[in-house]
């Protein structure tokens, strides 16, 4: 799961290359007490809009013109729930 769970950060930190940010920060958290894995990663890009936050989690939507699919975000979700685990984001 762990490789997996690195290459989901990767992509998520390119979006974040990709919407312009000059900063992007990556924190991981682990309470081994409460069986949980916390990794944020905040960006100072550009954005999103109501509805780019509101299907975030879609694969078949993306705003890039080359690729009709947006797998970042959905495989990431899948990837926590195939081991039995909850994905949360926030914006």
């Amino acid at each position: 799961m762990m490789p997996e769970i690195a290459l989901n950060v990767l992509d998520i930190a390119q979006n974040s290359v990709r919407a312009e940010a000059s900063l992007i920060q990556i924190s991981v958290d682990v309470d081994e007490a409460a069986d949980t894995l916390t990794i944020t990663i905040e960006d100072n890009g550009c954005g999103m809009t109501a509805e780019q936050t509101a299907r975030v989690t879609d694969p078949f939507f993306t705003t890039r013109t080359t690729r009709k699919i947006g797998l970042g975000v959905p495989l990431f979700q899948d990837g926590c729930r195939e081991y039995g685990r909850q994905f949360f984001y926030s914006v």
